[in-house]
């Protein structure tokens, strides 16, 4: 019996879309409620919320799209301001596709242009004996533009006099968008996360034609049971189970296994699903360097965590910067004649190991270092002559904005700021490599 039932549509339409959204039917239920027929005025505003990959976006555009109904869908991270984000609603509107085309360019400064020139192309597409949808995805970005520009879109249905919905899809609550000014409130519709089951059925739909069914269930199983308590994202996970179902059928395809047999699958594919745990929501390689990986037999350690790529982001003096901090917050101040100046004179062992320095300064943590002996390791590091000029203070600046570095004190001392060193080993390690 289909959950999905409403007497404006088609009952093959409603089926076919049922199909497309699983593990969404309440929520599409929902939405045709309140949508109503095509020439019944819907709610002014509606607002849907829900964390990232909840499948916000998918269910919107599926179901305008299945039921052909009139909408125009709009991203707001890609037309980040208020102009470009009313002349690429009119374009749609006036081209009839969801789709950007370039051949009618609308000028839109003011909302008031916008009214008005939004009446004409409802007008002229004939729009008036039924409901237009306007989606704005990413809403959030709304708050960065004017003021007017959000309370003016809740109330689009009463300025522009026509029958019109605008729904907002967002990642936050209605509370962090509410205006300090008061305005019409939307009606708030929650999309909760996936649940395992939900996830094991949605990713077990994508199962290869060779293989059967069940053989794809139970590796979406075993995937699932390794992934599920440190990532949630439906993309993600489709991604994982793309990049590594090659690796579990490999038994398989060589015969030393059949598709029942999964202690040997899971024995091969166990320490391969380890390596993909370092680069959950990383994606620091691509999928055919992952796979190249794979073929490889050396260990798991041989993938660079984080700390091996983010150096990469860095400028050239940065590096040779936060080289010079991990030294001085690591090293006792009396080590850096011995390490940095090459005619340093003779030290006795006894003298320069004291007893609670046989403690590795690894465990006690960084110590805090003034500026002068920062900037005097950083010249004894780098080959060629530095010059202490406002470039090199501002990327200092820039380490600590970046919580690479942390100020300790307070900015007004006599003797000038003092630093710490925020970064691992590993991390300076790979910079020095």
């Amino acid at each position: 019996m289909p959950n999905l039932e409403h007497p404006a549509y088609p009952a093959a339409a409603l089926l076919h879309l049922e199909s497309l959204v699983p593990c969404r039917e309440s929520q599409v239920s929902m939405l045709l409620s309140i949508f109503g027929e095509r020439q019944q005025f819907s709610f002014p505003a509606i607002f849907i919320y829900g964390h990232t990959s909840s499948g916000k976006t998918y269910v919107m555009q599926t179901l305008l799209n299945t039921l052909q109904l009139p909408h125009v869908f709009v991203n707001c991270v890609e037309y980040f301001t208020s102009r470009l984000l009313l002349e690429e609603i009119l374009i749609q509107l006036q081209s009839g596709s969801s789709e950007t085309e370039e051949t009618s360019h609308v000028p839109c400064d003011t909302f008031n242009d916008f009214v008005r020139l939004f009446k004409q192309a409802v007008v002229s597409r004939e729009l008036q004996d039924q409901t237009l949808y306007i989606v704005l995805d990413r809403a959030e970005r709304l708050r960065d533009m004017e003021a007017n520009i959000l309370p003016a879109f809740l109330r689009l249905q009463e300025l522009t006099d026509s029958n019109v919905t605008v729904v907002l899809l967002s990642e936050i609550v209605w509370e962090l968008f509410r205006p300090n000014v008061g305005c019409f409130d939307p009606l708030t519709l929650y999309f909760p996360d996936y649940s395992i089951g939900h996830l094991q059925k949605i990713l077990s739909r994508n199962h290869p034609p060779e293989y059967t069914a069940d053989f794809y269930a139970a590796y979406i199983n075993i995937l699932l049971g390794v992934f599920y308590m440190v990532c949630r994202d439906l993309k993600e996970l489709r991604h994982l189970a793309a990049l590594n179902f090659s690796k579990y059928c490999e038994p398989v395809v060589r015969g030393e296994a059949n598709e029942r047999d999964t202690r040997k699958l899971w024995k091969n594919i166990e320490p391969h699903l380890k390596k993909a745990m370092q680069t959950v929501y990383l994606r620091e390689i691509s999928s055919s360097q992952w796979e190249r990986l794979q073929h490889d037999d050396g260990e798991p350690g041989q993938l660079k965590g984080l700390s091996a790529h983010t150096h990469m982001d860095l400028p050239y003096y940065s590096k040779f910067l936060l080289i010079a901090a991990y030294l001085a917050s690591y090293n006792p101040v009396r080590t850096d004649k011995r390490f940095f100046l090459k005619h340093h004179g003779k030290i006795r062992k006894t003298n320069f190991m004291k007893k609670h320095e046989k403690t590795s300064n690894h465990l006690l943590g960084p110590k805090p270092f003034p500026l002068d002996r920062l900037l005097a390791i950083l010249y004894s590091i780098v080959d060629n002559r530095v010059a202490p000029t406002a470039n090199i203070f501002s990327q200092i600046t820039s380490l600590v904005t970046l919580q690479l570095l942390s100020m300790v004190g307070q900015n007004d001392q006599l003797e000038g700021p003092r630093y710490k060193c925020t970064v691992s080993l590993d991390f300076i390690r790979a910079i020095a490599r």
